[in-house]
């Protein structure tokens, strides 16, 4: 980079950046040190089962609103116009579907993994396929959001790029382990509004410095950067209306829908209703989130008029351009610069203490209790916590191969989302829609995996060469929607020719009427051929000391964890209220 043009932290900075830390650090300790101090499974995975719809929301916020995404999304305003602003029409689709059909069926069901659900629908090669399919998603996508901040941020000040990502780890990794999920929770609500308040902060004093809100305007407008509705279908074109509000509604879903990481945060609501609520208040502050990532970028064009900073930045990544803007603009405001900082640090703690989480859940429950039934709750909690440090490792490692990736960040990450996490929401569609898809979808969900492994290796961190290009050559905004009905359709075809599942043998509880409700209409005797009157269900388990096939429960209400996969691995299945029968 030219040194004529690097900026500095002033120690005022440094005071703020340090803050942030070390607050994150203090609510770890916190929770390390009340209540139950972490001396349970059921505490440290699931916060006990007890959080409220707000700190629920602002951690779902927090969750993926990422450094990806604060960096990100203004660079994409910045190079390419508006057009991105439209992705806000898939948050609608996008936040209800969870709501209403996603929520209900995971949480009355008293699961602590997604993945478990897909033994209880399918099989247990199944759950195990999804779950390895998550690590290797989440690992991914944990480097890029470590590496991001501390790359930019090095790329502008000089900042020591690699302290700054040690730095960054492993606070994460301290306050994670120490914590659990409350800490997760709780920090993500601190660090929620240190991002907003970072962002608004640069929006105002950027405005105020390109000469107010009507230059702001001309220049945009003049420079062509405010996009109108593009409705052109063709699916190869990156961002129209419809990849974006369409093929985001899809990407929504593998977020907000069925990854471990958001489900996780439903299922530690206190309710049902709660967990439902949570996922409402999400809207409008991801609709929030969206718009002032979108006006900084609008501001930074109006700053720069579309100037390209790889001369000056030493780096051809525009994502750069977004760490120099805000040192540039900040700069003589000694407190700003360190709070943007803040907020971008803030932003990749939050997503990556969440990843550290729903990785150590997940590789417990899914992948290590159910071999070891008889282990104590001590040493299934000490385990936990020793998972969650070793993925933070893991994560350090991550960040170190990320900088060998080529597109900008914003395109990486939701890449990822889509390639990895659309067979994932295929899966989980399948299951629950379609009654009669069986056990053998494994085949076509380790297809796709391994598959879209391939291509994610190939188009993250090389140069597209041949092969696989053509297939996808479509807006990687539709990755996640084709390869959630590829998923589908494979899976009903094979369905259909090994044999498909009879509704007396689907565990109650595990399908969402949908189709029951489209084909209301048809009579009663076809309904029940195709297998679409099985009921959504209030799971309800056996009351205390009450012995059922042969498991004795010891309390009123929801059993342990330790009790339902128990009653799990024996082959029952929970008692279900039937609510509605379509």
């Amino acid at each position: 980079m030219d040194p004529s043009i690097q900026k500095h932290f002033t120690v005022v900075d440094y005071v703020i950046f340090a803050v942030l830390l070390a607050a994150s650090m203090g609510i770890g300790l916190y929770y390390a040190l009340s209540g139950g101090r972490q001396r349970t499974t059921q505490e440290f995975l699931m916060a006990d089962r007890s959080m409220r719809c707000l700190p629920v929301s602002l951690s779902l916020i927090a969750s993926f609103q990422s450094a990806v995404a604060i960096i990100g999304v203004p660079a994409e305003i910045y190079t390419h116009g508006t057009q991105y602003w439209f992705i806000g029409c898939a948050y609608v689709l996008g936040l209800l579907i969870p709501a209403h059909v996603f929520i209900p069926v995971l949480y009355r069901l008293r699961l602590s993994s997604a993945y478990q659900y897909l033994e209880l629908r399918f099989s247990k090669a199944v759950r195990i396929c999804g779950t390895l399919t998550f690590i290797f998603q989440m690992v991914i996508y944990m480097g890029v959001c470590v590496y991001t901040p501390a790359f930019a941020l090095n790329a502008v000040t000089g900042f020591e790029l690699w302290g700054a990502v040690l730095a960054t780890g492993l606070v994460c990794t301290v306050y994670t382990t120490m914590g659990g999920l409350k800490a997760v929770i709780w920090t993500d609500v601190f660090q929620t509004i240190v991002m907003f308040a970072g962002q608004l902060a640069v929006i105002v004093v950027g405005v105020h410095q390109t000469g107010g809100v009507s230059e702001v305007w001309r220049k945009v407008w003049e420079g062509n950067r405010i996009s109108a509705l593009d409705l052109n279908p063709d699916p190869t074109e990156r961002h129209t209306f419809w990849t974006l509000a369409v093929g985001g509604v899809f990407l929504m879903l593998s977020l907000y829908g069925v990854n471990q990481a958001q489900v996780q945060r439903y299922l530690s609501a206190r309710t049902e209703k709660e967990a439902v609520r949570s996922c409402y208040m999400v809207f409008p502050s991801l609709q929030l989130a969206l718009a002032l990532s979108c006006v900084m970028g609008l501001v930074m064009f109006a700053r720069y008029c579309g100037e390209d900073p790889s001369d000056k930045l030493g780096t051809s990544s525009r994502d750069a351009m977004v760490i120099y803007f805000v040192m540039d603009m900040l700069q003589g405001l000694p407190g700003l610069p360190g709070l943007f900082v803040a907020c971008l640090f803030s932003a990749a703690l939050s997503t990556i203490s969440s990843a550290f989480n729903s990785l150590a859940t997940v590789t417990m429950e899914d992948l290590i209790k159910p071999h070891f039934p008889a282990m104590s709750e001590a040493r299934a909690t000490l385990l936990s916590k020793v998972l969650a440090m070793s993925y933070g490792l893991v994560c350090l490692a991550m960040a170190y191969l990320t900088h060998l990736m080529g597109d900008s960040v914003l395109q990486v990450a939701l890449k990822i989302f889509g390639m990895v996490g659309g067979p994932i929401l295929g899966l989980f569609c399948l299951g629950m829609f379609f009654p009669w898809a069986n056990s053998v979808v494994t085949t076509c969900l380790t297809f796709l995996t391994v598959v879209n492994s391939q291509v994610n290796h190939q188009s993250l961190f090389f140069s597209h060469s041949s092969g696989l290009k053509s297939f996808y050559s479509l807006s990687y905004m539709w990755y996640s929607a084709f390869n959630c009905f590829t998923v589908i359709v494979i899976g009903l075809i094979i369905s259909f020719l090994t044999g498909p599942m009879k509704e007396q043998d689907v565990t109650p509880g595990t399908i969402y009427p949908l189709l029951g409700t489209l084909f209301g209409f048809l009579p009663a005797r076809l309904k029940k051929k195709l297998c679409c009157v099985t009921p959504l269900g209030q799971t309800v388990f056996p009351p205390q000391h009450k012995e059922i096939n042969g498991l004795d429960f010891q309390q009123e209400g929801a059993p342990s964890e330790e009790e339902i996969e128990t009653f799990l691995r024996d082959g029952h299945t929970p008692f279900v209220e039937h609510e509605t029968t379509v």
